[in-house]
């Protein structure tokens, strides 16, 4: 199986299992009376909409280059990242001011509703499906070098996370009386707070992708030191390395002896690009450039 049908079967499981979980919370939540459920299906629904997105964007993002793409089109599943991380940043504002809103009328006097015990084993039942779906899917993307994959497993931990404050804020009201209904916008918004963090880091990884970021130093170093393993060249230096996709381009010069032949200079150099392929992956793009010593 290529790496673009395995991106795509990985990303039709989590969008069936979202499109089944997001069907049952809005039943249970409109039949126990649950807004803090509703707004749980709403969240899965921002889930599966990601799902499509990635979808596409994997489909695109596989393409070879081509004239207007020397590159390939890897870029956009990280623009895909992008957007799921925004959807992230959406859902966590939404739970965040809907929290917010019901603990303001709660402190003007307002009765929250207590919810019925189908919206508490619909959060459940969530928590246990999203978690299995979010080991299922990062473990993929991560196999697969796929930050849009990892970035919309991390959305199904996300909407698992979500579902634990609505099991908190329902289960509270339901064991605890009406009193603490309370405890379901509460729970919300601490949720909300930790999607923004992760939506967060996501948005860093993807816009440090988009503006050609340099891999980090650690990388840089082994690049190096793969250079320095070959003892006919010296002094690699303008090393310059990006993320194009799921995989990585690097740019390196280095001296060799003046009067080695072109030959010998050219094998040594495919040697290192060789090399550093075998280490960061067959479509890694290397390119050497030579000078002379001195």
């Amino acid at each position: 199986m290529t790496r673009e049908n395995e991106l795509t079967v990985v990303t039709l499981v989590g969008s069936f299992g979202n499109l089944v979980l997001l069907t049952f919370k809005f039943v249970a939540g409109i039949v126990a009376g649950s807004a803090a459920m509703v707004a749980d299906a709403v969240h899965s629904l921002s889930d599966f909409l990601t799902d499509l997105i990635v979808l596409v964007f994997v489909r695109i993002g596989a393409k070879p280059q081509d004239e207007s793409h020397d590159y390939g089109h890897g870029k956009f599943e990280t623009l895909a990242t992008l957007f799921v991380a925004l959807a992230l940043v959406g859902a966590a504002i939404g739970i965040i001011v809907s929290g917010a809103l019901k603990i303001a009328r709660w402190i003007q006097g307002e009765t929250l509703e207590t919810p019925g015990m189908l919206a508490l084993w619909a959060a459940l039942l969530s928590i246990v499906v999203k978690e299995i779906l979010y080991r299922y899917t990062v473990a993929k993307g991560k196999k697969l070098e796929s930050p849009a994959v990892v970035a919309n497993a991390w959305h199904h931990r996300s909407d698992a996370l979500s579902s634990i404050g609505a099991a908190i804020g329902i289960g509270g009201a339901i064991l605890l009386g009406q009193r603490w209904a309370v405890l379901d916008p509460l729970a919300s918004i601490v949720v909300g707070a930790m999607l923004v963090k992760v939506a967060w880091d996501l948005l860093k990884v993807s816009t440090g992708e988009l503006t050609d970021k340099s891999l980090s130093a650690e990388t840089e170093r082994e690049i190096e030191d793969i250079i320095h393993s070959f003892p006919e060249v010296s002094e690699p230096h303008n090393l310059r390395t990006r993320r194009i996709g799921n995989r990585i381009a690097i740019e390196a010069h280095v001296r060799m002896e003046g009067d080695m032949s072109l030959r010998q200079a050219h094998d040594i150099v495919s040697a290192i690009e060789h090399k550093i392929k075998d280490r960061f992956g067959k479509s890694t793009l290397v390119t050497i450039h030579m000078e002379p010593k001195g």
